[in-house]
């Protein structure tokens, strides 16, 4: 997650303890409405994380570390609205948004051919936008492509990833995996295996359809009650508590894919550069610092 100042090796160190190999970095891009073309990116106004300069402070440390990068530009709705409902009104607007998210990608897919990153990610959860102009995404990645030498990713929601209609164009199929697996308060591990086994059999499907191995995007669960029934919720839910339910949903997910050979692995959502300050075991939120999730990632991490 993107911080207002630049991170230092004391940030790096909780990533190295649970042996990640691997962090996506997050430059941000904000829209005013879910019809506006316009893309405010790269300003003095948004925290130091989120900016160009920013991404390349953060990649440049994680590199030193021996850390690989997925660069993922992603943008932002104000008020948090879905980026799945981004649409345009005219065909103008879409000519103009499509101009603005071009500028967008093509910055960053610059810093990551500048910085050597292993992976760049072309867009997160834009399932609107992709139905609505194939062809422009078609061309955008033609653009990248020429820009950087690295693979390639785009980060489908998990609704959406079936009707991806440029996969064969990428190098890795990306999910952001919220699939709901159980409405139950605190599933126990036969519920969350078999809420797996119907999504798991889908991506497998597609999998050797498409020929390219499957990235987990993000994957992540809240650590409070109910966390795998719509594990997408990020309202300020006063939900109960759960740490148990997030770190055996975390489990489940490393039981069921870590070991497969067409699957790639995956980014947790979401992780803070400040770890002694993030989580802990009042907090109900995604990040999995200070809680048992932190300890299941370990262990995982660590076999694999």
């Amino acid at each position: 997650v993107g911080s207002r100042e630049p991170a230092d090796q004391q940030h790096v160190e909780a990533l190295r303890s649970v042996h990640a190999d691997y962090a996506a970095v997050m430059p941000y891009g904000f829209i005013r409405e879910r019809n506006s073309p316009d893309i405010i990116f790269d300003t003095d106004r948004q925290w130091y994380g989120e900016t160009r300069e920013g991404a390349r402070q953060y990649i440049e440390l994680l590199h030193t570390n021996g850390i690989r990068v997925m660069l993922k530009p992603q943008l932002w709705i104000w008020r948090g609205v879905f980026t799945g409902e981004l649409v345009m009104a005219s065909e103008a607007d879409w000519c103009k948004l499509e101009a603005a998210y071009a500028n967008f990608i093509l910055t960053y897919a610059g810093l990551a051919e500048e910085t050597g990153v292993n992976l760049f990610c072309i867009g997160t959860e834009l399932g609107a936008f992709v139905k609505a102009r194939p062809a422009y995404w078609d061309e955008l990645i033609a653009a990248v492509r020429e820009k950087y030498s690295g693979r390639i990713s785009y980060a489908a929601n998990w609704d959406t990833y079936t009707r991806i209609p440029f996969w064969k164009r990428l190098d890795l199929i990306g999910i952001d995996a919220y699939f709901p697996l159980s409405d139950a308060r605190d599933p126990q591990g036969t519920d969350r295996r078999a809420g797996w086994k119907r999504w798991k059999a889908d991506i497998r499907k597609l999998q050797e359809k498409i020929g390219i191995p499957v990235l987990f995007t993000e994957y992540g669960y809240r650590s409070m009650d109910f966390t795998a029934h719509k594990p997408w919720l990020v309202d300020r839910s006063e939900a109960g508590v759960n740490l148990q339910a997030q770190a055996n949903a975390k489990r489940a997910i490393f039981e069921e894919f870590w070991g497969e050979p067409w699957f790639a692995g995956g980014f947790v959502w979401k992780w803070f550069i400040h770890h002694t300050r993030a989580g802990g075991p009042a907090d109900n939120r995604f990040t999995p610092q200070n809680k048992p999730a932190e300890g299941v990632i370990r262990d995982y991490y660590q076999r694999y």
